[in-house]
């Protein structure tokens, strides 16, 4: 399969190369990338990076975070939750997490404020742009970047007076509200921008037990300001604020995997977070400006669920049923210092061939955890604090007008401290690298070619439960090196451009969530999840973006991934865990698409509409369970009047049935004896509905 797909993607590449047009220039704004040292034009951005711009999330305001990012080649998440927490690139990052502290695989940043541990909070509204960049991000975000980091920048303060009023109605009874207004407090001096937005669904969800359709509901409240304050000529300094509530259900899983649920008590899936950044840009002379970054965030994080999936009195005792809930709940607290100084242009060294870049980082993260579950006696506690401490810098060194060679390095010292009320005490220190090497070759301006070797790194860390084998404890430090091919192209007076890159990924000391299954006394099922190091692991595939104007009325896209992972060898620390060498680790589909287009006609009308695919993918390392592949097509039509504009959208029209999480080798249900099956969360059926906005 993987071999047609690649043959397609290759035929469609040279189809839309080779075919002529004759229509005039499509004038393009320059998207510009911000998740470098330096800014730049996506067409100059040398690294594997997807761009949603704000027209791209225009239409998109009530679809979740996940969903929008999943469409980009080699991006996928996983549920197990009112919405996915977590997010893979390449098949890599984190699937859940239960009591055991994680350090994540993929960076997520919200206005320069870091939420990579809570991207439940991720909503679309009033948004510039989504950043995603593939592959190791060592020099520049360090151990919370190993597979990538999704940059989401806000629409900044305008200069002008300037406002966007919102409205959303669906069906699942979903309504959403936004609103946004910029403008000058103090001319030329001090601007701002607040928005705020809520959104409400009854979830997609039925509890049969309860009478109720808002079990697995979604209950979102997002506010956000930012000021920019001209401190000086050659000073700006900007504050930006975010507070969330959400208070979403969590009601996912069924014995028969369908959308009604039997539980009695239905879990939450909520998150309250306040966090600020502060940003100075200070110009100090002609050859250097200093860049200075305090953030600061605390989320109260609940997690919780009905474990029975049934209520009291479902089955007869003599099938040995059982009743527990299972609750968690996190006090997340986070504190980072960056300060850098960035050459400009007359401030290259050797010669005036290289720009440069040096930083010094600090980070201070604690998580709290309180756990309140049946099966305990006592709420079960624990304290995960650590503490980063980076220098890094980079230099990008012209050989000739053609060729840059660009060497970045990082080293960051890591210290954890982990206790909790089972008297465990462990704590961690070592020192980390990473960085990248590489060349840029742009032999005319059109086209760029580029090569790169990263190294990027997962700080070690240790597993909760002690009901686990000293042996699985702990687990060590993972190091991945990845070696990027690329060229960036475009044609036709630039109504043809495409990114394409081919990539290679060697893992060392691979981080692998398992799992064991222990049997209760009363018969049922105790679910104990882990992190151990599984050897080695390789990965490969290619990536492949393509836009084209044939006309300044219609645009086609393709965005491709094709992705080849597999365990070198694998060694869990549980001898009844399965042996999955040469198996491809879980959330790592062979391929990933979306194709589409965007047509302009009559007087204002916009219709648009994709196709999205994805392969099957195992669910767990754990066990063999696979999802099925599975296609989405999605539309809108949007009439624009002046400042007014209406969307109506609908998404998942043929209401295609796939799944989002999968548990297997496990059993559950009394009713078939605690028979070892696979249970799935399903993904979103089919919605639509209407946006109404006012821009001014």
């Amino acid at each position: 399969m993987t071999s047609k797909i690649l043959t397609l993607s290759i035929l469609a590449s040279s189809a839309l190369v080779t075919i002529p047009t004759f229509a005039e220039e499509v004038t393009l704004d320059p998207i510009v990338v911000s998740s470098d040292f330096r800014e730049k034009k996506l067409s100059e951005t040398t690294t594997s990076v997807s761009i949603i711009g704000e027209e791209g999330v225009y239409d998109k305001t009530t679809v979740s975070f996940e969903e929008v990012v999943g469409q980009i080649p080699n991006v996928n998440f996983t549920s197990g939750a009112s919405r996915a927490h977590y997010i893979q690139i390449r098949g890599i990052g984190e699937r859940s997490q239960f009591e055991t502290p994680v350090n994540p695989s993929v960076g997520i940043n919200i206005d320069g404020i870091d939420f990579s541990q809570s991207a439940l909070g991720v909503t679309l509204f009033d948004l510039k742009q989504i950043e995603v960049l593939k592959g190791p991000q060592g020099t520049t975000f360090g151990g919370s970047g190993m597979a990538g980091v999704v940059n989401i920048q806000s629409n900044e303060p305008t200069e002008e007076l300037s406002g966007h009023l919102e409205a959303t109605m669906g069906n699942y009874n979903t309504k959403a509200y936004g609103v946004a207004l910029s403008g000058p407090l103090v001319k030329d001096t001090l601007e701002a921008r607040v928005s705020l937005y809520k959104n409400t669904s009854d979830g997609f969800m039925e509890n049969s037990y309860l009478g109720r359709d808002d079990t697995q509901n979604i209950d979102e409240l997002t506010a956000k300001a930012h000021l920019r304050w001209y401190a000086a000529d050659n000073h700006t300094i900007d504050f930006n604020f975010i507070h969330l509530d959400i208070d979403n259900g969590y009601d996912a899983f069924t014995f028969d995997n369908s959308r009604v649920s039997h539980a009695d008590e239905p879990g939450t899936d909520a998150q309250k977070t306040d966090a600020f950044a502060i940003k100075s840009n200070y110009q100090i002379n002609n050859d250097m400006h200093l860049i200075s970054k305090v953030t600061h965030s605390q989320s109260d994080v609940t997690y919780s669920y009905d474990e029975d999936w049934s209520y009291v009195g479902e089955f007869d005792e003599s099938l040995y049923p059982y009743s527990s809930f299972d609750e968690y709940l996190r006090d997340r607290k986070q504190t980072d210092i960056d300060v850098r100084l960035v050459s400009d242009s007359s401030g290259r060294i050797f010669g005036g061939s290289t720009d440069w870049t040096v930083g010094l980082y600090y980070k201070d993260y604690s998580e709290d955890l309180t756990r309140n579950y049946t099966y305990l006696d006592t709420p079960y506690t624990s304290l995960y604090e650590t503490t980063n401490k980076a220098i890094y810098g980079q230099l990008d060194s012209d050989i000739n007008d053609k060729l840059t060679m660009v060497t970045g390095l990082r080293v960051e010292a890591w210290e954890a401290t982990y206790t909790d009320s089972d008297a465990a005490n462990i704590d961690t220190d070592e020192v980390l690298v990473g960085g990248k090497f590489g060349f840029n070759y742009q032999d005319a301006p059109e086209r760029l070619y580029y090569a790169y070797l990263s190294k990027g790194y997962k700080p070690g860390g240790v597993n909760a439960d002690n009901s686990l084998m000293p042996a699985a404890r702990e687990y060590k430090t993972e190091n991945l090196w990845n070696l990027e091919l690329g060229v960036n192209t475009s044609y036709f007076e630039k109504t043809l451009v495409s990114r394409f890159n081919i990539f290679y990924g060697k893992r060392k000391d691979q981080q692998v969530k398992s799992s064991v299954v222990i049997v209760r006394e009363d018969g049922s099922t105790k679910y104990v999840g882990y992190l151990a190091n599984a050897a080695e692991g390789t990965y490969y595939g290619l990536e492949s973006q393509l836009d084209w104007y044939p006309t300044e009325s219609l645009h086609i896209y393709s965005n491709i991934g094709l992705l080849k992972a597999e365990f070198d060898e694998y060694v869990d620390p549980n001898p009844s865990a399965l042996d999955m060498t040469g198996r491809a680790p879980a959330q790592s589909p062979e391929y990933q698409y979306s194709i589409g287009f965007d047509v302009t006609f009559g007087d204002g009308f916009i219709f648009k509409t994709n196709v999205e695919g994805k392969d099957s993918y195992y669910f767990s390392n754990r066990h063999n369970e696979k999802s099925d592949a599975y296609t989405l097509v999605n539309s809108s039509l949007e009439y624009t009047n002046g400042s007014w504009s209406a969307v109506l959208w609908a998404r998942n029209i043929a209401d295609t049935e796939y799944t989002t999480r999968g548990f297997g080798s496990f059993g559950n249900n009394p009713g078939n004896g605690y028979e070892t099956e696979l249970y799935t969360q399903l993904g979103a059926p089919r919605t639509f509905g209407l946006t109404v906005s006012y821009d001014f």
